[in-house]
């Protein structure tokens, strides 16, 4: 049940956030696949092989990056319009909120420590995205050399 809920709920907030991002009706529910996968593979590498938050942020952006690329080929649609709405689940807003929170309550070493925390998970998740957006390149590239050699 616990999968179940975590695919639903990642979907819906990847669905929503298409429908602010203003992403066209036919790619509503692409989106949302594109973004629950995303969370699957944060959730399968946290829960289920134990891994470090920052570790399964950045194998869950790599995953959201990969299948953003392919949506967007299949679909002939901008690669942004899948990748935005599925980071949403991904963000670590809670954690950011506590950082500030214990900041505002003037409990330094507990907000560095979790800001640090927060500036490592965005940086794994931008990293993930980044390296999603360099494999795709890689494999366009082979696949244009290989099409010029036949």
């Amino acid at each position: 049940m616990f999968w179940i809920l975590n695919f639903i709920f990642s979907y819906t907030a990847s669905l929503f956030f298409g429908v602010i991002f203003d992403v066209p009706k036919r790619l509503y529910n692409t989106v949302g696949i594109v973004g629950a996968c995303g969370w699957m593979v944060y959730t399968i590498f946290f829960d289920g092989l134990n891994t470090h938050t920052i570790y399964s942020s950045f194998f869950g952006s790599l995953a959201l990056g990969c299948l953003s690329h392919i949506m967007a080929r299949s679909k002939k649609e901008p690669v942004i319009i899948f990748m935005i709405p599925g980071i949403i689940p991904l963000v670590p807003g809670g954690l950011a909120f506590d950082a500030t929170k214990n900041l505002v309550l003037l409990e330094f070493s507990k907000a560095i420590n979790t800001m640090l925390e927060v500036t490592l998970i965005a940086g794994a998740i931008a990293l993930g995205l980044l390296f999603a957006d360099q494999i795709s390149k890689l494999i366009i590239s082979g696949t244009k050399i290989r099409k010029k050699r036949i």
